[in-house]
């Protein structure tokens, strides 16, 4: 992706340290973090300074790297592996990430640790960066199908939360397909779900279509159904934090719902994971345990105000209580197509992938 005419990665190397986006501090201020051991990768993924199930899968191979840099014995890594994972329980790219460091690092004598978790860590991160590629690559034909059904028309596409460049280590997930559209010509126009409590759709999302010139609209969370009853809903595409091998989809909370009234209104809803996001262990979408995140985050929201200032303010009264589920599950039957880096799958069809891995 490219800021400025800067080309950036959403983490790498620097020396002996790790370098992120703050991703907290978007769309006002873009910041680099530096990040020098485990303990502060951990706090960024908790916090969601890096956020998105592709971008802490890499996040948490980079933790296992600075965890092992001054001690790489067994029981150092089992210790760092652990808290890693305890960051955020429902994306399954995290513990997939740090089970393949662990796996690798235990098979390599202990002095030679330090230097090839480097190794590995970047080999994940430039794989997230293939697979994206083809997503997209796969994604653009489904939105170049509607656009020659439809020449003269711009295809709308709704999204929500944040499945681009800022959820993966480069290209994105979700946005991937549209990026690939846009750069190929193709009028295309992205609704943006603000997607509370976070806004991750309005202040990142949005932020990043912004800075790739691709034509967006700032919707609320409850307008993607209204949209679609009028026509102007030509295909949903979303990411996931995990997927079952029966087609179950656990991502960002609201998604149940646009996928419910896109059904509703024979609207294509489709899914774009690579398949380390694909738990292949798990075959009810019931079974995948919901993160409940701070309650603040529902309380209290954070924007501009016109002085400039970022701020931030309480919303709700003083004596209420918040609840705040991050995810919810969507049902296979509700999925028209799964988007990976190996093609465009019904959610029935998606085991026959775990045979080719």
């Amino acid at each position: 992706m490219k800021i400025r005419n800067h080309h950036y990665r959403t983490i790498w190397r620097d020396a002996q340290s790790v370098c992120i986006i703050d991703q907290t501090k978007l769309p006002f201020a873009f910041e680099v973090e530096r990040l020098h051991t485990h303990t502060q990768m951990c706090e960024a993924i908790r916090s969601m300074q890096v956020r998105g199930a592709p971008l802490i899968g890499a996040a948490a191979a980079y933790g296992m790297v600075l965890g092992c840099q001054h001690n790489a014995d067994d029981q150092t890594l089992q210790s760092v592996a652990s808290q890693l994972i305890a960051t955020r329980p429902t994306a399954v790219n995290l513990a997939w990430a740090v089970q393949r460091m662990l796996q690798q690092l235990l098979s390599i004598a202990v002095a030679e640790r330090a230097q090839a978790a480097w190794v590995f860590a970047q080999a994940i991160a430039d794989e997230d960066v293939a697979q994206n590629q083809a997503i997209g690559q796969h994604g653009q034909e489904l939105i170049a199908a509607v656009a020659t059904a439809n020449p003269e028309q711009v295809i709308n596409i709704l999204t929500h939360c944040n499945a681009g460049w800022l959820a993966t280590v480069d290209g994105g997930t979700a946005l991937a397909p549209i990026y690939a559209a846009h750069d190929a010509g193709l009028r295309v126009h992205v609704w943006v779900d603000e997607t509370r409590p976070r806004n991750q759709g309005a202040s990142l999302t949005a932020w990043e279509l912004a800075q790739h010139a691709v034509p967006h609209t700032v919707i609320t969370d409850n307008a993607g159904g209204h949209l679609m009853q009028h026509g102007q809903v030509d295909m949903v595409i979303v990411g996931a934090d995990r997927v079952t091998k029966s087609g179950d989809v656990c991502n960002k909370i609201g998604t149940y719902l646009k996928a419910l009234a896109a059904y509703d209104h024979q609207i294509p809803f489709y899914v774009a994971v690579p398949t380390p996001t694909i738990d292949w262990q798990l075959t009810d979408g019931t079974d995948i345990e919901i993160e409940m995140r701070d309650a603040d985050e529902v309380a209290y929201m954070q924007g501009q105000d016109e002085d400039g200032q970022v701020r931030r303010v309480r919303v709700i009264p003083n004596e209420s209580q918040a609840l705040n589920p991050a995810f919810d599950v969507t049902p296979a039957r509700l999925v028209t197509g799964i988007i990976t880096e190996r093609g465009v799958f019904p959610p029935e069809q998606l085991k026959s992938l775990e045979t080719s891995l």
